[in-house]
């Protein structure tokens, strides 16, 4: 079948890999894609949100799958316009309707959805302008940190976590008043600190059925000990070496279960990866937020251990006979290195020339950032090239990454030295 992907970062260049090797894949199409996708697909230079655009592509190319990578368009209900579009309706589409997407969308509507369905989190109150004194007031029953969330889409930007009073008062301002992250931080949901070490779980469902996908830990700030700024994320670890039997027991029974039920009792189609972003407190796990996509460099880890032919699984979701499918993973460590433009997350320069990476050796280089200019492949973003490497444990995968990132070169080329390093 030919089959389209949504997306230009990492999470879609190691879908479409893993898709290629797929024994029912005719063509590969991928919008917008990146110069790694472009190695292995073909690129239509088309936005993610341009349903118009997409559907044109979809007909023009005779795509009978759609795969959708990033959060944007589904909060924004492309799902649902291919199901309101007679001549899109019977094309699967791999990422729930609108309505389910509000899990990522607001962080309002999903902490009300966790405490509807008696799912463990943080406790928290929503604010907006109008009652920003009872804002400042909620701060002062709390104990440092403070945690600040942007209710909508901020682009993985828009979580604070602050150790000064005072400060947080200032950010909860800046936020709700002076729109700092613009219609995304016109409410702001405030919750207690949870100190503990964090996970995610991805689980794919087909609405009815589900499967629970491998565990993966990501490191979000760009400095060495999780110090600096905020970051899409820059590593990752699969699977994570304290998510035991038991603990896993735990994840299932008060967190995957009624997550799933929860979609179907509050009438929430769902065909797609649901993202669980937890963490691990006193041997309990809570959940941090949902993601309504694949997490992105945990896909670069998550992915390449499923050993069955994607295709065959995406098929199973869109048709629900999810539950037939036998997952089956590689035993093996899977992590993942993040090589970003220097000054990343703030300003950065794109444009340099990267070069190296294809000598590498029993590594995979998924591109995150990349384009071609002029016949070479150059930066495009912050976040540039992932490294993906196996190994029995953490450590020996990590220590192939590392040893292959020395082949990679780009001007001010950065990463964190130090992936895995509170495990």
């Amino acid at each position: 079948m030919n089959i389209l992907i949504l997306g230009s970062g990492g999470r879609e260049h190691t879908l479409a890999w893993k898709i290629k090797q797929s024994s029912k894949l005719k063509e590969l199409f991928v919008a917008p894609g990146n110069a790694g996708t472009a190695e292995i697909a073909t690129n239509i230079p088309i936005g993610v949100n341009d349903f118009e655009a997409i559907k044109n592509a979809v007909l023009e190319n005779k795509i009978e799958m759609v795969i959708v990578g990033p959060e944007d368009p589904l909060v924004n209900g492309v799902h649902d316009y291919f199901l309101n579009d007679s001549d899109l309706k019977d094309i699967p589409v791999i990422g729930p309707q609108k309505a389910a997407a509000t899990l990522e969308g607001s962080k309002e509507f999903a902490k009300e959805f966790m405490y509807r369905h008696n799912i463990p989190t943080a406790k928290y109150e929503s604010f907006t302008s109008a009652n920003l004194e009872e804002g400042f007031a909620f701060l002062d029953t709390l104990k440092a940190p403070y945690v600040l969330k942007a209710d909508g889409l901020a682009a993985g930007k828009g979580v604070l976590i602050l150790n000064d009073l005072q400060e947080a008062k200032d950010e909860l301002k800046a936020m709700l008043v002076d729109s700092k992250f613009g219609n995304a931080s016109a409410t702001v949901v405030i919750e207690e600190f949870l100190d503990g070490i964090e996970l995610s779980v991805f689980v794919l469902t087909d609405g009815e059925g589900y499967k629970v996908l491998p565990t993966a830990k990501d490191y979000k700030r760009i400095g060495e000990g999780d110090t600096g700024l905020n970051t899409g994320g820059m590593g990752a670890i699969s699977p994570v070496p304290f998510a035991n039997k038991e603990f896993m027991d735990k994840i299932h029974e008060r967190v995957v279960v009624p997550t799933v039920e929860g979609l179907k009792k509050d009438n929430l189609p769902y065909k797609g990866f649901i993202f669980i972003g937890l963490i691990k407190v006193n041997n309990d796990p809570l959940v941090i937020e949902y993601n309504v996509r694949l997490g992105d460099p945990e896909t670069e880890v998550v992915v390449p251990r499923i050993k069955n032919d994607l295709v065959e699984v995406f098929q199973a979701v869109g048709n629900q006979t999810l539950d037939n499918i036998d997952l089956q993973l590689d035993k093996r460590t899977a992590t993942t290195i993040m090589t970003v433009s220097g000054g990343y997350p703030e300003a950065y320069e794109k444009g340099k020339e990267i070069t190296g990476y294809n000598a590498m050796e029993d590594s995979l280089a998924f591109h995150a950032g990349t384009t071609i200019e002029n016949n070479k492949v150059v930066t495009n973003g912050g976040r540039v090239m992932a490294i993906t490497s196996f190994g029995k444990d953490y450590k020996e995968a990590l220590k192939k990454s590392y040893q292959n990132i020395e082949k990679l070169h780009f001007d001010k080329m950065n990463y964190r030295k130090d992936i895995g390093f509170d495990l």
